[in-house]
């Protein structure tokens, strides 16, 4: 089967310029197939009724909106399903679409911007869901106690203020016209109710109030999440599920077993492998097109990757193919440029190669120094994770002077430890749609969400014109400059594509990713046999 993974990362650029998020066109033809690689079957008008079950991978340490990440390898559709959405992006072209927001814009360049709400929302307890709940919830986000999994989105807030019971005026530390698309990729994007927040983690998780589509029945922690349809949802007759039952997999072969052998109606998907035996088991899939990857980062702060050399030795020492073979069967894609050859943003950059010899008179040059490279990779449960750490080592012990450890732990322990800047290797992304978002976040030397500790002036300033480029040219000269800097300082093993997908059964419907892999529980329903 041939698979259309066109990039089209530059459809929002001529957006920049209006600076009304989402109020422009796609200037263009750019169906279903131009962003997205999908297997789906028409089924009619939706059917109500039936419980929805789904598989994740990743077990949130709490039901806390800040506790939960909404990418495809976490929690969405959780987290939409129990506090719906401000906006979502569409896939395909990269604006702005409203749900229980009506607007998001700035007028002076990206450093205010005015959130507007739906009139008559209300929490699932029946109380109102204004502008000073959204208020709250962005707020307490930027609280570096809170450890929210949002605080990089969130810290680009300077303040809030409320407006009237429908209107939030948002300022930000720094203009940036494109923000909504990092509301749109954390929890910025979820509301929960400031009465139930302020009752403390043990009461929340019992009883989480939000204004999604559904709310919570019963929590078996390490088993089964149970949620029924939310009566007071504003988008009746939304949704169509009467339930969903949501279980964490985090090993990829038990999610694809479950998901063939029927156990499942949808499962969030992170490898070609599954997705492939999903196709042959006559299953649905939808993946989201993306240029970047997933790489494993090399923490700068700290011995021995505040040396390039250390990096650039480790990065030299890795054959990526016969990680993909070991990791993904051969079948994942490993990013060699940062964008594809039919991005925009495309340049023929190699992002890495493998020089063993190379390799080898940088370690040894390292040790003759008295640096002999040694470092821990620190690991998620996943077996995706496991075995690519596992992978890396074994290639590392054919080379003399290096030393690596493979610590696995759970996602709370791993997202801690990111956090706090305690770790030498560790999984990290940089998964683009618009180049901005994901590029700054992970980057820019200000940014709280660069884990790996990357400080360079010309990184950050080639950011500035990438993020402020008025037209599609400028925007390119830009992000050719970042790709070349990003290859220069080797910031990680760029080992493969993100791969934002769900696979899903014959008569499960109304699939529909935004941002990176994140799904509209809403929107499900099942068709009978």
């Amino acid at each position: 089967m041939i698979r259309h993974r066109r990039m089209a990362a530059a459809v929002a650029v001529a957006c920049s310029a209006a600076l009304v998020l989402g109020a422009c066109g796609s200037g263009g033809d750019s169906g279903s197939e131009a962003n997205s690689t999908a297997a789906t079957v028409e089924a009619g008008d939706p059917v109500a009724g039936g419980t929805g079950r789904v598989l994740q991978s990743g077990e949130p340490r709490s039901l806390d909106p800040a506790a939960l990440s909404n990418t495809w390898a976490h929690q969405p559709l959780l987290g939409n399903a129990l506090y719906g959405t401000l906006m979502i992006t569409n896939n395909d072209t990269f604006e702005l679409e409203y749900k229980m927001a009506t607007d998001f814009s700035s007028e002076d360049g990206g450093k205010t911007f005015t959130l507007s709400l739906q009139p008559d929302l209300v929490f699932s307890d029946g109380t109102p869901l204004e502008a000073e709940a959204v208020k709250y919830n962005w707020d307490r986000l930027k609280d570096p106690a809170l450890g929210s999994t949002t605080i990089r989105q969130a810290s680009e807030v300077e303040s809030t203020e409320v407006i009237d019971p429908h209107t939030l005026r948002v300022t930000l530390v720094d203009p940036n016209p494109q923000f909504g698309q990092a509301v749109v990729a954390g929890a910025l994007n979820w509301v929960a109710a400031p009465a139930a927040l302020e009752q403390g983690r043990e009461a929340f998780d019992a009883n989480p109030i939000g204004a999604g589509p559904f709310t919570l029945v019963n929590w078996a922690r390490q088993d089964a999440i149970e949620l029924e349809k939310n009566p007071q949802y504003w988008d009746a007759p939304k949704p169509y599920l009467e339930g969903l039952v949501v279980r964490t997999v985090a090993d990829s072969n038990q999610r694809s077993n479950t998901m063939t052998t029927g156990g499942a109606d949808i499962a969030a998907e992170t490898n070609w492998s599954n997705i492939n035996k999903a196709e042959a088991a006559g299953l649905q899939y939808v993946v989201t097109s993306t240029g970047g990857g997933q790489y494993a980062g090399m923490n700068q702060r700290r011995a021995p990757f505040d040396d390039e050399r250390a990096r650039r030795a480790v990065s030299l020492a890795v054959d990526l193919d016969a990680v993909n073979t070991v990791v993904y069967n051969g079948e994942g894609e490993v990013p060699t440029t940062f964008f594809p050859e039919d991005s925009p943003y495309y340049a023929d950059i190699p992002l890495g190669e493998t020089n063993t010899e190379q390799a080898q008179q940088l370690f040894d040059e390292l040790a003759a120094e008295g640096k002999p490279v040694s470092f821990t990779f620190l690991s998620y449960p996943t077996t995706e994770s496991r075995v690519l750490a596992e992978a890396i080592q074994a290639q590392l012990s054919a080379f003399e002077n290096v030393e690596m450890n493979v610590e696995v732990t759970d996602f709370a322990a791993v997202t801690a430890r990111a956090g706090a800047r305690d770790f030498d290797m560790i999984i990290s992304s940089a998964i683009t749609q618009d180049p901005d978002y994901a590029l700054s976040t992970a980057f820019a030397s200000g940014s709280s969400g660069n884990f790996m500790g990357v400080d360079n002036p010309d990184l950050d300033t080639a950011l500035q014109s990438g993020r402020f480029g008025e037209t599609q040219e400028e925007r390119k000269q830009a992000y050719d400059e970042v790709q070349q800097i990003l290859a220069d300082s080797v910031v990680g093993i760029w080992y493969t594509r993100g791969v934002p997908a769900a696979t899903f059964s014959a008569d499960t419907h109304g699939v529909q990713l935004f941002s990176l892999g994140s799904n509209l529980p809403e929107e499900l329903w099942i068709s009978s046999n």
